[in-house]
């Protein structure tokens, strides 16, 4: 939820310079003015529109240039700041029709979506740079560390995609970086715009963003959504969904503001758990169908409630210090019921596609045998109060002028779990499932219905850290910037598991507290205004629970933290008077220790795990963003990924290899060494590019291209690339009207965003078409 914008910082902190990627475009739909009339900011669309400002809360967009990250932790604009940052702006969003954080992020080079099972449960799984990062997503700043499909944008200013590992900033865990959402919030400029939408696939879509001018230095702006539509090329999944966002801004214009923020969004959807998938025979087995839904509509469900409450307090004492206070609660809840589509499979060639050998239990070509954890009820709940205070100054000793943010964090989040299976007997016992045709499946459930509870986890972390960051400027050739974090985790997590009758079977409590300490150093070379070359270093540290919802096992609790490690080289350059961004980083991100099976030689069992594990990633990062003249824009970003473990097992079972519990042998001491990183692409690319042929039509055209990958099944073979294409053409009707229309998937290619090791995958969404109606009034 978004903090008032600074009114009285310091003008240096205002110098314009492009982002390392920013999403920038003669666009189809405005970005929002901060001052000025919606025709001022609607003649935006021209090419030879007015220059305009908006004010992102902490991100001061003029024109086409976007100035810094929103976060205060970050002391100066993207151009002087050593360590690679993605921003996708509003108006990339709305031009290429990306609603949900997969959505976004499926743009971006360097990130493949994981199942999204373990530890919380069902929702986004990201892995960025080749390390997981589902608890790395932060909102303002803030952690957002439940577990849940975040599947609106409604109330997003822009998405900031850090790479690298950077828990001095996020907190502890971002081994390889974290993702930033920037809220909307009340300015001092009276607008409204109504979004109406309509498409294939059922597609349906209305939004309303207005902002009122109460009084002097005061605002209300109300964010509202509500939607629907089928998955496309997919049958019986669909997602629907509400959304509300006020946001209360109280003396704008003054040294002391705040602002007063809610959301709340309602989803009632059916999950995408996909289709059977088994490398060793190509993926989809023979006869099995990408759009067939092999669960069972009638019982799966995913219902997710989200409410967020932030107060934000800033307070100006002179234009070289601001305190900046924000506290914000949340409750998210998620009621899950899936059937996977896991089971034994027959392929119309008679081939048992698990196996690669002849089909078993009696199945006929092109028939299976629905098993495995069918009817799987997950009923969480995550609340989280958290409290973040800054400190920004700048001021100068001898010839060095200092920009310092000193800051606190305080962070308690509550977590509950209940979980068990709907699909029961009475007495508990597991119905037998009737043989199903392989290509059209029988998905509507007919046997028993009796809830038996299994478990019940309750966990919560207490989280305090304190920070400091600085950066030092020598003369106007040299920066260094500089952090250091610590941070206290503080967790308990009590596990219970239940018999069928509801007597308890087993009732474990650990406990974890760690002192984590994190930081970052880097130098900045200027050889001239427009252009930087750095070099940085920065550590992530991940304790045994890095957030309320984290496993914790009596092997696990006790080991040390994880840590990991980043040496960054790179080089920023505005060209073409500041209109057009290039960048290019090469880094190496080494997790250095992190936890693996170990093995006691005396009594033969599995003990604690060890931090012996490590792997690594080398990489290249380029980008280009930004306008080629006065009617052609460009955003694009490529990377190129070379990731291998380097010790998958720990140091006793590498001396005593066979003997114990790590699934090595003597001829093949560490299995997994030299191996790709799972869900690492070697090379992904992407670019987003529009065109405004005259003042009243723009087009733009986008192609995704991800390299293909290991999903985590030994040596089977590699999950397969795909490119995408995406195609927008948009008419200004009017003063106030402009109607666009989104092609996406453009060739209807058939491709799979995430793969589950156990046998399934999901597909990505076949084509669609939206039009959508943009009214300012």
């Amino acid at each position: 939820m978004p903090s008032v914008p600074s009114a009285g910082r310091a003008p240096a902190r205002r110098l314009v310079c492009l982002s390392i990627a920013a999403a920038l475009a003669g666009a189809a739909v405005p970005a929002f003015a901060a001052t000025g009339t919606w025709d001022e900011a609607y003649a935006g669309l021209a090419p030879d529109g007015a220059d305009r400002a908006t004010r992102l809360d902490g991100v001061e967009v003029t024109g086409d240039r976007v100035d810094g990250p929103s976060s205060v932790k970050y002391t100066e604009p993207l151009l002087d700041t050593p360590q690679t940052i993605t921003v996708v702006d509003r108006q990339t969003m709305d031009q290429q029709g990306l609603l949900s954080l997969n959505d976004i992020l499926s743009t971006l080079p360097g990130i493949t979506f994981g199942a999204g099972e373990g530890g919380g449960g069902y929702g986004d799984s990201i892995n960025l740079r080749g390390f997981n990062a589902n608890a790395d997503i932060t909102v303002d700043g803030v952690r957002d560390a439940a577990q849940y499909s975040r599947t609106d944008n409604f109330n997003l200013e822009s998405l900031e995609l850090v790479n690298g590992a950077n828990s001095v900033h996020s907190g502890a865990g971002a081994v390889g970086g974290n993702i930033n959402l920037v809220s909307k919030a009340a300015q001092l400029a009276e607008f409204h715009q109504l979004q109406l939408g309509a498409g294939s696939d059922d597609y349906g879509r209305a939004t309303v963003d207005s902002n009122w001018v109460l009084g002097d230095g005061e605002a209300l702006r109300l964010n509202a959504m509500v939607h629907r539509n089928d998955v496309p090329g997919r049958d019986h999944e669909r997602f629907e969904r509400w959304g509300v966002a006020p946001s209360f801004g109280f003396n704008l214009d003054g040294d002391t503001r705040l602002t007063l923020s809610a959301f709340v969004q309602r989803d009632d959807n059916v999950p995408q758990y996909g289709v059977p998938y088994f490398p060793l025979v190509g993926g989809l087995p023979a006869g099995a169908r990408m759009d067939a839904y092999y669960g069972y509509r009638n019982v799966d469900t995913q219902e997710v409630d989200a409410d967020i409450a932030t107060a934000v307090l800033e307070h100006d004492f002179s234009d070289a210090a601001t305190l900046r206070s924000l506290l914000r609660w949340s409750d998210i809840s998620q009621h899950l019921i899936v059937n996977p589509p896991q089971g034994t499979f027959c392929t119309v060639d008679g081939i048992n596609p698990a196996t690669g050998g002849a089909c078993t239990g009696g199945l006929l070509p092109g028939q299976y045998q629905p098993s495995g954890p069918r009817g799987t009820l997950r009923d969480t709940d995550t609340t989280q109060l958290a409290s973040q205070t800054d400190l920004v100054v700048d001021f100068s000793t001898g010839g060095v002028e200092h920009a310092l943010v000193a800051g606190v964090s305080l962070n308690r989040e509550d977590y509950a779990l209940d979980n068990g299976n709907v699909q029961r007997n009475a007495d508990g016992s597991t119905p037998v499932y009737p043989v199903m045709d392989l290509a059209d499946p029988d998905n509507v459930y007919t046997g028993p219905l009796n809830y038996i509870r299994s478990g019940r986890t309750e966990g919560s972390l207490d989280t305090t850290a304190l920070y400091v960051f600085d950066t030092l400027k020598f003369s106007g050739r040299w920066h260094v910037n500089l952090g250091a974090r610590w941070e206290n985790v503080d967790g308990d997590l009590r596990v219970r598991t239940f018999a069928a009758d509801g007597t308890v079977t087993a009732d474990t409590r650990f406990e974890t507290d760690e002192d984590l300490f994190s930081w970052r150093a880097g130098v900045v070379f200027k050889p001239a205004a427009q252009g930087t070359i750095y070099l940085a270093w920065s550590n992530a540290l991940v304790p045994s629970r890095a957030a309320a919802n984290g496993s914790c096992t009596a092997l696990t609790c006790a080991t040390d933290p994880e840590e990991s490690g980043l040496v960054e080289l790179g080089t920023k350059w505005e060209l073409l008077d500041g209109h057009l961004a290039l960048t290019a980083s090469a880094f190496r991100n080494e997790r250095e220790n992190y936890r693996v099976r170990a093995w006691d030689p005396v009594s033969g069992l599995e003990i604690e795990q060890q931090n012996d594990g490590r792997a690594r990633v080398d990489g290249v990062s380029l980008g280009l963003a930004g306008n080629l003249g006065e009617r052609w824009s460009v955003f694009a970003n490529a990377t190129w990924l070379d990731s291998e473990v380097l010790q998958g097992v720990s140091d006793e079972c590498l001396a005593n290899p066979g003997t114990g519990a790590c699934g090595n042998t003597p001829a093949d001491p560490d299995p997994t060494r030299g191996d790709r990183i799972e869900n690492t692409p070697e090379r992904a690319a992407s670019l987003w590019t529009t065109y405004a042929v005259s003042d009243a039509w723009t087009i733009g055209y986008g192609i995704t291209y991800q390299g293909s990958f290991n999903g985590g099944r030994g040596a089977y073979p590699d999950v397969p690339s795909y490119t995408t294409h995406r195609a927008m053409v948009a008419w200004q009707a009017g003063d106030r009207l402009t109607l666009q229309l989104n092609i996406d998937n453009l060739t209807d290619a058939e491709y799979f965003t995430r793969v589950r090791n156990n046998g399934w995958a999901t597909p990505g969404e076949a084509r669609s078409v939206t039009l959508t109606a943009n009214w300012l009034f």
